[in-house]
C-alpha cells in the first residue's frame, strides 16, 4: 500500500464515523397524516360558526436571474397539511358544506398538478391524487380548478386569512400559480388592498386578517408529543455541532470554517436546512446581534467566538448559542462577563414552570445583568444596561425559529429559548479592557408539568465545562486539504 493511498484510507475511516456513526433515516420520522388532520380539527374547534379559514403556500423566492432559493413552505400550511410544495391554497370550513353534487365536505385543498416535463427539471410533485393518498386530504383538486370552483364567500360571517406578502411573482403562462390563486381569491372575497394596508380588521365586512394568527399561535405554541420528538432531534443535532467545534477550535480558523463544521454535523444527521442564517462572530463581530456574514478569514488568538446556530429537522428548528475562547481558556475579563451572563440565564431557567410569565423571567435576568455590570464598573446606572443587553430573553421555537405562541404565562409543552447576552463593542464608554467582548448563552427549554427540561444540555455551558471540552481531540485534526490555488 503506497503512502498516499494509506493516508486516504485513514481519512475515509475517520470520516465514515465522523462525529456520530449513526445518521438518521430522514424519511421515516416525518409528522404523520393523522397529526396534520388532528391539527385541522383543533383549528376548526376554535373557529366561530359560519366561518372559513384560508391558507396559502409560501411563494418561491428568487436568488438571482433564473436561480431560486430552496423552497420553504409556509409554516401554518405545513402544520395543517404536511404539504411541502408551492402554489397551493387550503380552505377549512367551520361547518359542513355541500357541493353541487350534494356531497358534504369541510375542507378543500388546491395544489399544483402533475407535470412530467416540469418534474424532470424541478422535482417530483404529489398532485391531487398524491395528496389524497399520502396526506389523507380527501377533497384535493388541481389548482387550476380554484378559479371556477363555486364558493360564495359572501355567505360566511368570517373569512379569515393572513394578509399577503408583496413578493409573489406572476407566471403569465400559469393560471394556477400562487399569484393567480391569490388574485382569484381577492376577487372572490372583494378584497380591497387600500383598506388592508395597515393590517387592520374590517368590522363592517366579513374579512378578518388578524384572528387567524391568534388561533394558530394558540395551537402552535403548545407542542404535541410528535412535535417534541422532532424538536429534541433538532436541538440535539445543534448541540453536537457546538461540541465538535469546541474540540476542533484553534487560532487561525475562519468564521466560515467554523460555520461549515456546524452545518456538516447538521447534514450528517439528516437535517435538511439551517433554521435561520448561521451566526459565527469572532471578537467585535459578536457584538452584531444578527451577524451572518461569517467572513473573517483568520480568528486571532485571545478572541472569543459567538456561535448562534440551529438545525432544522423536518421543519422544526433549534436555536442554540455558545460563546467560547479560541485559545481554549477564558481571560479574566471574558470569564467575568461570561459568568454574569450564565448567572442570569441559569436563574431564569430554574424559574421555568407553568404559570411563570415571560415578563418575570426577563426581569430577573435583566436585574442580574444590571447589578453585575454596575459591580464591574461597566455601567454607572441601571438605565445604561440596554447599551450592552439590548434584546429580549425568550421566544418560542418550533416550525419557525421565532415561532408562533402566546407571550403571557408559560404552559406545559411550550418550547422556548432562554438567551441573555452582554455585548461591549469597541469604543464603548467603559474601560477598554472590556472592548470586543460579546457573550450570549442560549438554550432550548421544554416546559413540563411541574418545571422544565433543558433540551440543549448536551452542549457544555459553564466556563469550566467549555475549557475541558476544548481540550478533547477532534476527528478533524487529521483532515487536511490541499492549498487553494488559482490561475493556470
Amino acid at each position: 500500500m503506497n503512502r498516499s493511498f494509506k493516508i486516504f484510507t485513514i481519512l475515509v475511516a475517520l470520516l465514515s464515523g465522523f462525529f456520530v456513526s449513526q445518521a438518521q433515516d430522514k424519511r421515516d420520522d416525518y409528522l404523520s397524516a393523522d397529526f396534520h388532520q388532528d391539527r385541522r380539527e383543533q383549528l376548526r374547534k376554535l373557529m366561530p360558526s359560519n366561518s372559513v379559514s384560508v391558507f396559502f403556500a409560501n411563494p418561491t423566492r428568487n436568488r438571482a436571474n433564473d436561480v431560486d432559493y430552496v423552497y420553504h413552505q409556509d409554516p401554518n400550511l405545513y402544520y395543517l397539511t404536511g404539504y411541502r410544495e408551492p402554489h397551493a391554497v387550503l380552505l377549512i370550513f367551520k361547518d359542513n358544506q355541500t357541493d353541487e353534487d350534494g356531497e358534504s365536505y369541510n375542507e378543500i385543498f388546491f395544489v399544483q398538478q402533475k407535470n412530467p416535463m416540469a418534474e424532470m427539471w424541478t422535482g417530483r410533485r404529489m398532485g391531487d391524487k398524491g395528496v389524497q393518498e399520502q396526506l389523507k386530504i380527501e377533497n384535493a383538486y388541481n389548482g387550476a380548478s380554484f378559479k371556477d370552483y363555486n364558493i360564495d364567500f359572501s355567505k360566511f360571517d368570517k373569512v379569515m386569512f393572513n394578509d399577503f406578502n408583496n413578493d409573489v411573482r406572476d407566471n403569465p403562462n400559469d393560471e394556477a400559480d400562487l399569484y393567480s390563486l391569490i388574485e382569484q381569491f381577492k376577487q372572490k372575497v372583494g378584497y380591497v388592498t387600500d383598506n388592508n394596508a395597515l393590517g387592520q380588521e374590517l368590522p363592517s365586512r366579513n374579512i378578518d386578517i388578524r384572528q387567524l394568527n391568534r388561533y394558530m399561535s394558540s395551537l402552535r405554541g403548545i407542542k404535541t408529543p410528535e412535535e417534541v420528538e422532532l424538536l429534541r432531534k433538532a436541538v440535539f443535532i445543534s448541540t453536537v455541532g457546538q461540541v465538535e467545534v469546541m474540540k476542533a477550535m484553534k487560532p487561525g480558523m475562519s468564521e466560515t470554517e467554523i460555520q461549515g463544521i456546524h452545518e456538516y454535523v447538521f447534514k450528517k444527521y439528516g437535517s435538511e436546512y439551517e433554521g435561520y442564517p448561521s451566526i459565527v462572530g469572532a471578537g467585535n463581530n459578536g457584538c452584531i446581534l444578527h451577524y451572518i456574514e461569517n467572513e473573517k478569514p483568520h480568528i486571532e488568538s485571545k478572541e472569543m467566538i459567538l456561535m448562534d446556530l440551529g438545525a432544522e429537522y423536518h421543519g422544526y428548528t433549534a436555536d442554540v448559542t455558545r460563546t467560547i475562547p479560541i485559545d481554549g481558556e477564558f481571560s479574566a475579563e471574558e470569564k467575568a462577563i461570561y459568568d454574569l451572563v450564565y448567572k442570569a440565564q441559569e436563574t431564569a431557567i430554574q424559574m421555568c414552570k407553568p404559570g411563570v410569565t415571560f415578563a418575570e423571567l426577563s426581569k430577573v435576568a435583566k436585574d442580574i445583568i444590571n447589578e453585575g455590570l454596575a459591580e464591574l464598573g461597566i455601567i454607572k446606572s441601571p438605565s445604561a444596561r440596554h447599551l450592552y443587553y439590548p434584546h429580549g430573553l425568550s421566544h418560542h421555537i418550533g416550525l419557525d425559529v421565532h415561532d408562533l405562541g402566546t407571550m403571557g404565562a408559560l404552559a406545559e409543552n411550550m418550547a422556548i429559548t432562554v438567551e441573555p447576552g452582554i455585548y461591549i463593542p469597541e469604543g464603548s464608554d467603559c474601560d477598554p479592557k472590556w472592548w470586543g467582548i460579546a457573550v450570549r448563552i442560549e438554550d432550548d427549554v421544554l416546559i413540563t408539568k411541574n418545571g422544565f427540561e433543558l433540551l440543549s444540555s448536551f452542549a457544555p455551558r459553564t466556563t469550566e465545562e467549555i475549557e475541558a471540552m476544548m481540550k478533547q481531540p477532534s476527528p478533524l485534526d487529521a483532515f487536511k486539504l490541499p492549498e487553494l490555488k488559482g490561475g493556470k
